[in-house]
């Protein structure tokens, strides 16, 4: 994943609405949940329910100004 930068984390349902914005401008993010990683290869994780979205260093600049938005907008 070295070509990707990671750009949000958060719950569930934070990630979600932004994965989904996200695929609406074009923009091929990939979600990585390390607690459900772990679950799956019979291990735990210190932060449950966390979720990070990560995207190629070329879309970056695309996801920036969605990703101020929203992140706003989750704040107030």
């Amino acid at each position: 994943m070295s070509n990707y930068v990671k750009v949000f984390t958060g719950n569930f349902i934070e990630v979600q609405r932004i994965f989904n914005e996200l695929e609406k401008l074009g923009v091929c993010a990939v979600i990585k949940d390390e607690s459900e990683s772990g679950r799956l290869a019979g291990f735990g994780s210190s932060i449950q329910g966390f979720q990070e979205i990560h995207v190629h260093k070329d879309e970056l600049n695309k996801t920036q100004s969605l990703l101020k938005k929203i992140t706003t907008e989750l704040q107030e």
